[in-house]
């Protein structure tokens, strides 16, 4: 099997977050046939502004395009913020989901994670990032989840995944990102 490129995303800005360690985790643990590369670009994104959304795009926004469309997948990790995704998450998504339509997102294969200190984790942001991925008729990954609640007793204090049950099932959810950026492939060539 041939090594597929995914582009993993945190979104958090903050020096010592969980979803940035969490996207260290995933390039450290995901299956073999999967290349991780990390997006570091995130503070460098400005606010979306239909004015400003003409061709060519700001650089650092063409640079995000170009990244989605040269990946064969996208994972994502998001922190909650007020029971949603943050701003600047959703902005840097908002960017990427243009031209409308045709966008870096249409039809990319996707999994989404995340982690936070408290009880419920990241369910809500996951839900609101689903949400979001209907519109760009993106291929989210439904099965396994993945929400890491109380994730201070998940990591250590350098940022390592440490927990043996997140670990195994962070494995299982990149895998099947895998698995359906082969499936869609499949589909749009006409081989299934």
């Amino acid at each position: 099997m041939s090594q597929l490129k995914i582009l993993a995303i945190s979104g958090s800005l903050r020096e010592g977050s969980y979803n940035t360690a969490l996207v260290r985790a995933a390039q450290k643990f995901a299956p073999g046939d999967l290349d991780i590369e990390i997006y570091e670009g995130l503070r460098d994104i400005p606010p979306y502004d239909t004015d400003h959304d003409v061709d060519p795009a700001p650089v650092a926004v063409a640079d995000l395009r170009r990244r989605i469309i040269e990946a064969d997948g996208l994972f994502i990790a998001t922190p909650e913020y007020n029971y949603g995704v943050p701003g600047v998450l959703k902005n840097a998504l908002d960017w990427a989901s243009r031209p409308a339509l045709n966008s870096s997102l249409t039809g990319k294969p996707i999994a989404i994670a995340g982690a936070a200190p408290t009880n419920f984790g990241t369910v809500r942001a996951q839900l609101s990032l689903r949400q979001s991925f209907l519109w760009t008729d993106s291929k989210v990954v439904g099965k396994p989840e993945l929400c890491i609640f109380r994730a201070n007793e998940r990591f250590d204090e350098s940022g390592n995944l440490t927990d043996e049950t997140t670990i195994e099932i962070l494995h299982q959810l990149l895998a099947t990102l895998g698995q359906k950026i082969r499936e869609t492939r499949a589909i749009a060539n006409g081989t299934v």
